[in-house]
């Protein structure tokens, strides 16, 4: 099993274990089978608990219920038989329709059954989210970071799989490093993914985003107030060491890895220096702590 782990690829791509949910040619790649398409009943289908996506909403899945109500339920769920409660099934794709198909009324919604593992399912949830542009950017960061710490997959083979460019990736997962309420409010719609960027390395991310979600500010005012050095007490020159380019982007890389705001010290004429890492919950911390013991003597974090 370790081995099938390390030879498999980024999977075998939506085509192969999904989107041909309307074809009737058989699939040949283990752990792929297929069983014919049925209508299974709403009450035995449950979500994937690892599900990359957390915010449905309401007025979509509204929207869509009246669509499924005028013309049913069109593409049909994939699902796999649930692990944990014999006899009902787990979502691998679909959850939405299935959502709006509980508003709508309807009692069974059409479905095909693949034969999948807990590593294929994951995997196949985040890379169907992202491709289709269904999850915010911060549930698309945190999808990046699961396909990478769970499956060891590196930017440059995500980008090839999923058609995006290695930057957008990594840009992505540097908006992890943003604060708690930043990032909720990039969530929200309330902030852009452009806003987000341009506040990963400003001195107080929190208090411009507030200011540009008060005042309605564009990118590139935003990109002004997170260069503009915040009102401060003066300090000794030597107490407040300006900071460069390099150590900033080091400290970006090392907060989007981490999902937590990382700050790097070095002493003026000296090699010598600390890394701080602030969390925001003790959840965060044992995240943190884990991360560290499993890559113990893996030469990476």
């Amino acid at each position: 099993m370790a081995d099938r782990k390390e030879k498999r690829g980024l999977g075998r791509g939506l085509s192969a274990l999904m989107a041909d949910v309307g074809s009737d040619a058989p699939a040949t790649e283990a752990g792929a089978e297929r069983r014919a398409d049925t209508s299974i009943a709403i009450e035995r289908i449950r979500p994937n608990p690892d599900q990359p996506r957390r915010h449905f909403r309401q007025n979509l899945l509204d929207e869509l219920a009246a669509s499924i109500k005028a013309r049913g339920v069109i593409q049909p769920l994939v699902l796999r038989d649930d692990p944990r409660h014999p006899g009902d099934y787990q979502i691998v794709a679909g959850e939405r329709r299935w959502r709006a198909a509980q508003i709508a009324r309807l009692h069974e919604v059409p479905a095909v059954v693949r034969m999948l593992d807990d590593t294929e399912v994951l995997e196949i949830a985040i890379i169907e989210n992202v491709q289709r542009a269904d999850l915010d950017p911060i549930e698309e960061g945190a999808g990046y970071r699961q396909l990478m710490d769970k499956f060891g997959h590196t930017q440059d083979q995500l980008a090839q799989a999923l058609g995006k460019s290695r930057s957008h990736i990594a840009n992505t997962m540097r908006l992890l490093g943003l604060p708690q309420e930043v990032q909720d409010l990039l969530a929200s719609g309330a902030l852009s993914a452009g806003h987000a960027r341009a506040l990963i390395t400003a001195e107080d991310p929190v208090s411009i985003a507030r200011e540009v979600v008060k005042k309605g500010l564009s990118v590139r005012q935003t990109e002004k107030l997170a260069k503009a050095p915040p009102p401060r007490q003066p300090v000794a020159p030597d107490k407040a060491p300006v900071k460069d380019a390099d150590t900033r982007a080091l400290e970006s890389d090392l907060s989007g890895a981490l999902g937590m705001k990382v700050a790097i010290s070095t002493s003026p004429g000296s090699e010598k220096g600390s890394v701080t890492v602030q969390f925001g919950s003790f959840d965060q911390l044992d995240d943190l702590c884990q991360r560290l013991s499993a890559t113990r003597g893996a030469g990476r974090i």
